[in-house]
């Protein structure tokens, strides 16, 4: 399963850069593929692996404020694994197939 996720404590002012950078902190060190870019995180692993690096980033952000919002996005798709990557090659091959 890939879970894409956002999360950020609110009421902190206007940089939450150092939260966020707890939450990619428990994400890198939980060992399951991932992968981060300006809006989303995205990682690898069985449905208990990926809830529990969530909760846990979640947890981390919520330590900076008093409130936090998650955004969850997940595909469920048994069976199969390396879709982090996955997903992307194949479209990366189909756009260069014209």
């Amino acid at each position: 399963m890939l879970i894409a996720f956002s999360v950020a404590p609110s009421g902190i002012g206007d940089s939450v850069t150092e939260a966020v950078a707890d939450a990619v902190r428990v994400v890198r060190e939980s060992g399951l593929p991932n992968h981060t870019d300006a809006m989303f995180t995205t990682i690898e692993g069985s449905w208990d692996e990926c809830m529990d690096v969530v909760k846990r980033a979640t947890d981390a952000v919520g330590r900076h404020g008093t409130r936090v919002s998650l955004v969850l996005k997940a595909d469920i798709r048994p069976g199969h694994h390396g879709e982090i990557t996955g997903k992307v090659e194949r479209l990366e091959a189909r756009l260069a197939d014209g």
